[in-house]
Parts: structure tokens; sequence; C-alpha cells
């Protein structure tokens, strides 16, 4: 997609987004056979829930009707949410991820999997799990020693509301 579309796309569907009190995350527009694909990428600090995302699904159709935006031909459209294996690249999202376990490939090269306890302007703290028996640590990591991140998917960690229930 070239940057004019991109940009002319974001900044007109970035206040429909916003209205729903979602941030837009990422907008592809790409070919599947004869018709186009345009996907948007939404997420909240609550997450997204399915009805909102067809809601919002049915507001960007209608605007993209009006507008010739996505030019001729026929496109189908896709609004989710951003899946679990999502790259962690903005801020937000590092405080979107706070108690969840993340894989970190690091400038300096290694990679870490621990437990995202605070984020700051900075960077993470972090606890990174004992080895064998031994205690978790504590470990300082700033964004700038950050080369990738993403969320690891943990099947049998309680949720905090089962542990307080």
């Amino acid at each position: 997609m070239s940057t004019t579309q991109s940009e002319r796309l974001r900044g007109l569907l970035e206040p429909l987004v916003s209205a729903a009190d979602l941030d837009l995350e990422e907008i592809e527009v790409s070919r599947a056979g004869r018709r186009r694909m345009l996907r948007i990428t939404v997420d909240s600090d609550q997450g997204v829930e399915l009805d909102t995302c067809a809601e919002l699904s049915r507001a960007i159709s209608e605007k993209l009707d009006e507008t010739d935006a996505m030019g001729e031909g026929e496109y189908v459209l896709e609004v989710s949410s951003p899946g679990a294996d999502r790259p962690l690249t903005e801020h937000r999202h590092y405080v979107r991820a706070v108690g969840r376990l993340v894989k970190l490939q690091l400038h300096e090269g290694g990679e870490l999997v621990a437990r995202i306890l605070t984020v700051d302007d900075e960077g993470l703290d972090l606890e990174v799990p004992g080895v064998k028996g031994r205690k978790p640590t504590t470990r300082r990591v700033t964004f700038t020693e950050i080369a990738k991140a993403r969320v690891e998917i943990e099947f049998s960690r309680k949720d905090k509301k089962e542990e307080e229930a």
C-alpha cells in the first residue's frame, strides 16, 4: 500500500476508531485473488469485544462507501484486535502486558523470558523466573536494550480474577 493511501486511510479512519475509545494499531491493504483485503487492527487497555469490532466495521464500511479512499473495485474489510503473538512495539503495548510473561530479544544478543512487573518511560521492571527451584529475581531492562518483544502465551497460569474468586 502506498504511503499516501495509508496516510489517507489513517486520517479518515482514526476519528472513527478514537470515537469508539480504541487505538488504531495497523492498516494493511493486500491482494486476495482479484479482490483487495483491507485489514484494520484496533486495541484498547481493556481489550476489544467482538461486538465492538462488528459495530466499528459497519461504521468504517459506511465511511469508506462515502469516499473514494479504496478506489474502484471490490475489497474485503476485516476489523479485528491484535493476535496474541503481536510484537510489542509501542509503550502502550508494554503497559497492557503488565503481569504477562514476555520474550525479549536484546540488542546485545541473547533472549530473556520474564514477567512484566511495571513499565515507565525508560523501560521495564521484570520478574525473571527462577531456574531449578531457585526463587525468581528482578531485572531492569530499558527500551533501548530491546530489539524485539512478544507476549508468551501461558496455558496453565491462573487469571487474577480466578485467584480472587
